[in-house]
């Protein structure tokens, strides 16, 4: 790729501009510029779309998302050594990337896109569940992005995409499998990664549907699925009590035997359940 953008590889970039990664940030740069571009593919059809990426670092992936012919890019770097070598990238494809200086957690970048809108991120280890949630739990919906491809710890990428029955199987995966349709699209072991993290990393790829699989109100979604999860070892009408005096016949109502753990229950039941706590 670096014939496409005329740009020196990572490692030379990195050295140049003395980018070590930063523990304290979550930083793991992905130095491979195809598998960086494979991520990028990953997220589909990026000709007419604005992309949002988090935590670009060196601009490896954000490259990638250049050379594979996004509209505009919309980078969010909080670490300031990484501007450089980010307005580097920004020199060789003029108009198409703005690099923002600040905190993903802080920041409403919808100033910065226009629709249609993807995510695509090596997402940093500190923040990219609590990112996730965000983006999963709008105030309406649709929500601003179409899809979302992001790159995790594989123990995240599998509880947002595990099925009912496993351990890995909780709030994450209803709250993204509700509205989405949710796939693991790569899986990379910790060399890929300078410093190596300790743990495999995978890419989950999220759709978003144009309305939720079953209909609930999502605040007492939220509320049944947190309690449930927050003691998931024990029965379900032994965790979800403080949500009604008559929760074993609320359960019973709606097909879910009170006997069972939350683990057991397809998303499908409990947003019978919050329905009918609604009701």
């Amino acid at each position: 790729m670096s014939a496409i953008d005329g740009l020196p590889p990572l490692r030379a970039v990195i050295a140049a501009h003395g980018l070590s990664a930063k523990k304290a940030l979550g930083q793991n740069f992905l130095l491979d510029l195809n598998l960086t571009a494979k991520i990028a593919r990953a997220a589909g059809d990026l000709s007419g779309a604005d992309v949002l990426e988090i935590g670009p670092g060196p601009g490896g992936l954000t490259r990638g998302l250049l050379a594979e012919g996004a509209r505009h890019v919309l980078a969010v770097e909080k670490d300031a050594r990484c501007l450089p070598a980010l307005a580097e990238i920004a020199a060789a494809w003029p108009g198409r990337l703005t690099v923002l200086n600040a905190d993903a957690l802080e920041i409403d970048p919808l100033a910065h896109l226009r629709p249609p809108v993807k995510v695509v991120a090596n997402l940093p280890y500190n923040v990219g569940t609590e990112l996730l949630v965000r983006w999963l739990t709008p105030p309406d919906w649709p929500p601003f992005w179409q899809s979302l491809t992001l790159m995790f710890q594989r123990e995240v990428a599998e509880r947002i995409t595990a099925q009912p029955g496993g351990k890995a199987y909780g709030r994450l995966a209803i709250l993204a499998q509700w509205r989405c349709e949710a796939r693991i699209v790569m899986r990379l072991p910790p060399e890929a990664f300078t410093p190596a993290p300790k743990v495999d990393s995978a890419v989950v790829h999220l759709t978003a549907l144009p309305a939720p699989r079953f209909p609930a109100d999502p605040a007492v979604l939220e509320r049944v699925v947190a309690a449930a999860f927050n003691q998931r070892r024990k029965m379900l009408r032994a965790s979800l009590k403080g949500l009604a005096p008559d929760i074993e016949d609320r359960l019973r109502a709606v097909g879910i035997a009170p006997t069972e753990r939350a683990e057991q229950v397809p998303i499908e039941g409990f947003c019978a359940l919050a329905r009918a706590l609604a009701g």
